[in-house]
C-alpha cells in the first residue's frame, strides 16, 4: 500500500464524489489557489447528478412552500450559469395549461393559508394565484436575458394542438435546460486544468483524523493508497449519511431522506421546442419536454426511496403513473408502449421532518466539524445551484484557507463554452463550413456537447473517414478517443448515457461493440491515479 504525501505536502482538500456537488467544489477551490483530490467511485455522473430532469430553473412549486430564498438563488443562477456554459445550456419556455379543477398539494404553506382566507376555493388554484406566482417568479431573480411569462390562448397557439381541447388557456414562462451530466464531467475537467487531480472508479473506504491532517485510504486502478489532506469534504450524494457512519466512523445526528425522481423518454409526442408543465389534480407536477430531438421526456415522480441508492428504478407503478398523468392533458393518451428509456435518480434531501417527500426541502445544508482537521458534509442540493454551494463550501472552510484567493466562478466559462449564450446555431454552421462532411444534426450534436471543443475533436479530418471507426449514431473513433482522454469516460456506458445520450439510437450490439473496443483500448484511469 503506497502513501500518497509521504515525503511531500498533503493536499489543501480531498473530495469524496464526483457528482455536481463533488465537481463543483473541486472546481472553485482550485481556482482559488488550494490543491485538491477528488475521489469518485464509479464514473462521474453516474448516480443523482445524471438523472435529473435536465433544468436550470427556479422551481415555480417551491413559491408554495414560501421557499423565496432557494427559490431567488436558482433564479439569479439561470443566466449566470447560461453564460458560462451555451453549449450545454439553453433557454426553454414552458407552457402551464389551466383548468378551474387543479388544486394545491394538501401539506404546503399556501393551500394551508388559502384555506382559511378561502374555504369555498376547497383547495383549487386560482387563475389569479398563478398568474401572481408567475409574475413573481419573472421578478424574484434579475432575469435580462429570458423573455418574461405571458398568457397563451391554446384555443389559437401551436402549444394547445396536442392538448385536450378543454384546455383553452394558460401561460408561458421561462426557464433553462441543462445536460446535467455532462456539467458535472466540464466542472471536473476545468478543475483539473486548474490542478486538481481527479480519481474515478476510485473508492474511499476510509478516513480518519491524524493530528490537523485526514488520512484517506482509496482503492482503485493502482490498489490500495494513502492520501493526506488538511480538509476532507463528504460529498457523497445520497451516500453522504453513510459515508460519515461508516467510512469515517462518526455519529451524527444529520439526516439524510432518499427521495426517488423517476422519467420515462417516450416516443416525440408534440412537434414544436416548448416544454409543458402540468399540475395533478392532487396538487403534484410533472414535466413533458423535448428531448434528443426525436423524443419527450416525461417527469418526475417523489418517492420516499428505502433501498441502496444505486438500485434506483422507474417501477411499474411509477410509469403508469406518468403515462396516466400526461394523459389526462395530451389529446393522444400516452401508453407504456410509448416508452423506449426510462430512469431513476435518488436524491439525497437534507431532512427536515416534511410529511411527504414532496415537501422536503430542495435547499442544502453544508455541516462543519472542525474537532480537529476540519470535516464538511453536504446535505441536499439542487443542480441549480452547485455553482452557490460550492461558494457557501468554501466560505465555510475559509478560516481554515486564509492563503486561498476569492469567489471567481460566476459567468466563468466551462471548457467549450467561450461564446455567447446565443451563439450555438452560429458555431454550427461554422463547422459545417470547415468539415462539410457534417450533417446539420451532428455539427449542432457536437457543438452541444463540447461547444468550441468540437474543432479540436474533430481535428484536421477532411472527411469522415478520417475520424476513424464508426460506432454508429455519427459516434466515432475520434470522439471516443476525446472522451476518454479528456473526459474519463472508460466505458460504453459513460459515452451512450451520461457524456451523450447516444444510447437511445444505439443498439445492443453496437453498444457492446464499443464497449469492447473500450476495453482493449483502455481508459485514462490508471495513468491518473499515479499523479496528484
Amino acid at each position: 500500500m503506497s502513501e500518497r504525501g509521504t515525503g511531500s505536502d498533503p493536499v489543501d482538500l480531498f473530495i469524496i464524489g464526483g457528482g455536481i456537488n463533488g465537481c463543483g467544489i473541486a472546481r472553485d477551490a482550485a481556482g482559488r489557489g488550494l490543491s485538491v483530490t477528488l475521489a469518485e467511485m464509479g464514473d462521474l455522473a453516474q448516480a443523482t447528478s445524471s438523472a435529473s430532469t435536465k433544468l436550470f430553473h427556479g422551481g415555480l412549486r417551491y413559491l408554495e412552500y414560501f421557499e423565496f430564498r432557494l427559490v431567488r438563488e436558482a433564479l439569479e443562477e439561470r443566466e449566470t450559469l447560461l453564460v458560462a456554459m451555451p453549449h450545454i445550456s439553453w433557454p426553454m419556455r414552458f407552457v402551464l395549461p389551466w383548468q378551474p379543477e387543479m388544486r394545491f398539494a394538501g401539506d404546503t404553506p399556501t393551500a394551508r393559508l388559502l384555506g382559511r382566507l378561502m374555504p369555498w376555493a376547497r383547495g383549487r388554484r386560482p387563475a389569479w394565484l398563478i398568474r401572481l406566482a408567475l409574475e413573481t417568479y419573472d421578478r424574484l431573480g434579475g432575469r435580462k436575458i429570458l423573455p418574461p411569462a405571458r398568457a397563451v390562448d391554446l384555443t389559437r397557439d401551436p402549444a394547445g394542438r396536442a392538448l385536450q381541447p378543454r384546455f383553452t388557456k394558460g401561460w408561458e414562462y421561462s426557464d433553462c435546460w441543462v445536460e446535467d451530466s455532462r456539467l458535472v464531467v466540464l466542472n471536473a475537467r476545468d478543475a483539473e486544468i486548474r490542478g486538481a487531480t481527479i480519481l474515478t472508479r476510485t473508492k474511499v473506504v476510509g478516513a480518519e483524523r491524524r493530528g490537523d491532517l485526514w488520512h484517506v485510504t482509496t482503492e482503485g486502478a493502482r490498489g490500495r493508497q494513502v492520501h493526506r489532506a488538511r480538509a476532507l469534504v463528504n460529498a457523497g450524494g445520497p451516500w453522504v449519511a453513510r459515508i460519515i457512519r461508516e467510512t469515517l466512523a462518526l455519529p451524527s445526528t444529520e439526516g439524510v431522506r432518499l427521495v426517488r425522481g423517476s422519467h420515462i423518454v417516450t416516443k416525440r409526442l408534440f412537434d414544436h421546442d416548448r416544454c409543458y408543465f402540468f399540475q395533478g389534480t392532487d396538487g403534484r407536477i410533472i414535466f413533458a419536454i423535448p428531448y434528443e430531438t426525436d423524443f419527450t421526456l416525461i417527469g418526475t415522480t417523489d418517492q420516499d426511496h428505502r433501498g441502496a441508492p444505486d438500485e434506483a428504478r422507474c417501477t411499474p407503478e411509477e410509469q403508469e403513473y406518468l403515462c396516466a398523468f400526461a394523459s389526462d392533458y395530451f389529446r393522444k393518451p400516452v401508453t407504456r408502449e410509448d416508452i423506449v428509456w426510462t430512469y431513476s435518480g435518488v436524491r439525497p434531501l437534507h431532512d427536515d421532518g416534511a410529511r411527504s417527500a414532496t415537501a422536503a426541502t430542495r435547499d442544502y445544508v453544508l455541516s462543519l466539524d472542525s474537532r480537529g482537521a476540519p470535516l464538511l458534509n453536504v446535505f441536499g442540493g439542487k443542480i441549480t445551484t452547485y455553482r452557490r454551494l460550492a461558494e457557501s463550501a468554501m466560505a465555510r472552510l475559509g478560516d481554515h484557507f486564509p492563503q486561498a484567493r476569492g469567489a471567481w466562478t460566476a459567468r466563468v466559462p466551462l471548457p467549450g463554452g467561450d461564446f455567447p449564450w446565443d451563439g450555438a446555431p452560429a458555431l454550427a454552421e461554422g463547422l459545417r463550413r470547415d468539415y462539410p462532411f457534417l450533417t446539420e444534426r451532428w455539427a449542432m450534436r457536437l457543438v452541444r456537447a463540447y461547444g468550441t471543443d468540437a474543432r479540436n475533436l474533430l481535428g484536421p479530418a477532411l472527411s469522415a473517414l478520417d475520424l476513424g471507426r464508426d460506432f454508429g449514431a455519427t459516434l466515432t473513433e475520434a470522439e471516443v478517443r476525446w472522451l476518454m482522454d479528456h473526459e474519463y469516460a472508460e466505458r460504453a456506458e459513460d459515452v451512450v448515457w451520461r457524456r451523450s445520450k447516444l444510447g437511445l439510437r444505439l443498439s445492443p450490439e453496437e453498444i457492446a461493440a464499443l464497449d469492447g473496443w473500450m476495453r482493449q483500448e483502455g481508459g485514462p484511469s490508471a495513468a491518473r491515479a499515479d499523479t496528484g
